[in-house]
């Protein structure tokens, strides 16, 4: 009866080995996947790697895209107004 157990313990252990290898595979590559667009992103726009510069960066961008739906409603001073907000913090971080 202790073989039985013994084997069974393998079984399980190998099973478990297998699942978190799998798991580690599949988030490792995911986790890469992002370090090379945030490394690329960065990168071509000449800014740091660092999450002050990519959080100021999407606050940049999501000023540029509220002045862009102002602008569509018909709101010609509030598009201008964003627009230029966003385009100084865009200009402001990207050198």
């Amino acid at each position: 009866m202790d073989g039985f157990f013994n084997w069974l313990g393998e079984a399980l252990g190998n099973v478990l080995r297998t699942i978190v290898d799998l798991l580690n595979g599949l988030f490792g590559n995911v986790w890469g996947a992002m370090d090379g667009f945030v490394d690329g992103l960065t990168g071509a726009l000449g800014i740091n790697n660092s999450i002050f510069s990519i959080g100021v960066l999407i606050v940049g961008v999501l000023l540029l895209i509220n002045g862009v739906r102002a602008l569509l409603r018909g709101g010609i001073v509030g598009g201008i107004l964003w627009l230029l907000l966003g385009l100084l913090i865009l200009s402001w971080l990207i050198r």
